[in-house]
């Protein structure tokens, strides 16, 4: 199954109720101040955010205004245009090897199972692939990941628990440079900003990582869950503060009517979303394409 058919699976709850909504405003026949303060409405409903919603919704009243737009589906055509440049100012991400991946997050996100669907889409690009049970704070965190690397034939270096973090990567390295690996994914913590100890411990990995590893193309991703919403873009800005994101991957888009969460962060973040969760077997972790997003969205 192809990228845009599992989008549009996974947007279903939100386009659902995006579209009824949408449609039934346009079903007044006016385009009139009633009609676009509904549409922000509508909007924040998806998580758009009220910010970017407004933002949105007084451009499209501009542009529908200078081109003197009347017809509903010319006014869904507009609005696509101008969600669709949002996305056009994120820079694009394209992953070149041999590259480390650190994967970052709060707890309850899915970053372990990220972690392990992501090793199943590299191996199936025929890439050589390395886990880093970075995550030695969490009881059972490196069992789990052992669990994913044993299902997806992945080799997986680890410690004890309680073990330092940045040891376990640092050995990881090592592994990764005298293997010549494709792909060396570092699981982290699962950690809140008041947590400050383990904020500071990935900054540690982090100078670990550029230290020991200075010819690796280095990706710094977090996970975010798609059904908390506005609140996944609190996530990302504390921990910008730390590391430098790169890129997000969203989970359980599949699971939630607020899949314009990804609208807001590109607005207001312009970073990429580079995978995106689909479901929960193994391959349901897709490579996101901006262009099928905002086409099955509306």
């Amino acid at each position: 199954m192809g990228f845009f058919k599992k989008i549009g699976q996974a947007l279903k709850k939100t386009k659902d109720a995006l579209t009824r909504k949408i449609d039934e405003l346009l079903s007044h026949g006016e385009l009139n101040d009633e009609f676009f303060d509904d549409l922000i409405d509508v909007l924040i409903s998806a998580d758009v955010g009220v910010k970017s919603a407004m933002e949105i919704v007084e451009e499209l009243r501009d542009e529908c205004h200078r081109r003197k737009v009347r017809k509903g589906e010319d006014v869904k055509k507009v609005l696509k245009e101008i969600i669709r440049n949002y996305f056009e100012d994120a820079p694009k991400i394209e992953i070149k090897y041999p590259a480390i991946i650190t994967i970052v997050g709060v707890n309850g996100v899915g970053k372990t199972t990220t972690i392990g669907k992501l090793a199943s889409y590299f191996k199936k690009e025929k890439k050589d692939v390395t886990l880093v049970a970075g995550d030695t704070f969490r009881a059972a965190a490196s069992s789990q990941l052992a669990e994913w690397a044993e299902r997806t034939k992945t080799r997986i270096i680890k410690h004890a628990e309680g073990a330092d973090a940045a040891a376990v990567v640092f050995d990881g390295i090592k592994s990764a440079k005298a293997k010549k690996t494709d792909v060396l994914i570092v699981d982290t913590a699962g950690r809140l900003h008041t947590k400050t100890n383990l904020m500071e411990e990935l900054r540690k990995i982090d100078k670990i990582i550029n230290r020991e590893y200075e010819e690796a193309n280095k990706y710094t991703f977090i996970v975010l869950d798609a059904t908390t919403g506005q609140n996944a873009l609190s996530q990302i800005k504390v921990f910008d503060e730390f590391v430098d994101i790169d890129g997000i991957i969203l989970t359980k888009l599949d699971g939630t009517a607020k899949g314009g969460v990804i609208i807001a962060i590109e607005k207001e973040y312009k970073l990429p979303v580079v995978f995106v969760g689909t479901g929960e077997k193994e391959n349901d972790l897709e490579p996101f394409g901006a262009e099928s997003f905002v086409e099955e969205l509306f």
